[in-house]
């Protein structure tokens, strides 16, 4: 569907913001050490690490967010939420936030809809559009064959592997998600992303003029520390990949 864009476009976006994403990172890594600071038994600390690891976060950035977590050293308490509405052109849009100050957050979030034309919802009501599923993104290379990564990944319990321009995506229900990012990794495959993701069941084609204010939109959210990720049902990725 093309909503994650191209490896290469998400890279260049990262590296254009990656003191921000190591500030978000870091209170992922916060709030997943919470319920236990040893990533070998606590899944959610240790996919968070894996994440930061991608984009080269430093480790001592790395332990002083598990330190926060489990109350070794002294910080912020972030609680995780998601706040729904209508962007642009009526694309639905879900915000995942983790915030120290519910309020202020709501309000910024509020703001970024209004401003572009779009309107925050209620809860519930535009997350009907969307179903959980894990979602892992392994890079296409020459090396890799696609009927071998496609039987590995089916036989560790995938639901569908999806062939992109330059990447496969493999979709799971979210409870084989652990299991098969580790037979993916036992099977030698190195991921470009993994994670559990709002995946739309049912797609929106705005306009130029709507897609234009749905990227403006996007990207003010997405540059609030507060704002961990934004899904959309836009069946164009709204940026300049």
């Amino acid at each position: 569907m093309g909503r994650h864009g191209t490896i290469a476009g998400r890279k260049a976006a990262q590296d254009a913001k990656r003191g921000q994403i190591f500030t978000k990172l870091a209170r992922a890594i916060s709030v997943a050490a919470k319920t236990g600071g040893d990533p070998e038994y606590n899944i959610s600390l240790k996919h968070a690490i894996e994440k930061a690891k991608a984009i080269n976060m430093p480790n001592d950035n790395i332990s002083r967010a598990i330190q926060k977590g489990t109350g070794e050293l002294g910080g912020a308490s972030y609680e995780s939420g998601n706040f729904e509405g209508y962007g642009p052109g009526g694309v639905a849009v879900i915000v995942d936030v983790l915030t120290d100050n519910k309020n202020r957050t709501a309000s910024a979030i509020k703001h970024a809809f209004d401003k572009h034309g779009g309107n925050l919802g209620v809860p519930g009501c535009v997350s009907y559009m969307f179903d959980r599923k894990g979602i892992i993104i392994i890079e296409l290379t020459d090396a890799i064959e696609e009927d071998a990564i496609m039987e590995t990944a089916l036989e560790a319990g995938a639901l569908d592997i999806i062939t992109h321009e330059d990447s496969f995506e493999i979709q799971t229900m979210p409870e084989d998600f652990d299991t098969v990012c580790a037979a993916m990794k036992q099977a030698g495959y190195d991921f470009a992303e993994a994670d559990v993701e709002f995946v739309p069941s049912i797609e929106a084609s705005p306009g130029e003029t709507e897609l234009k204010n749905l990227k403006k939109m996007i990207d003010m959210l997405e540059e609030n520390d507060d704002v961990q990720k934004v899904y959309h049902n836009c069946s164009i990725v709204p940026d300049d990949e």
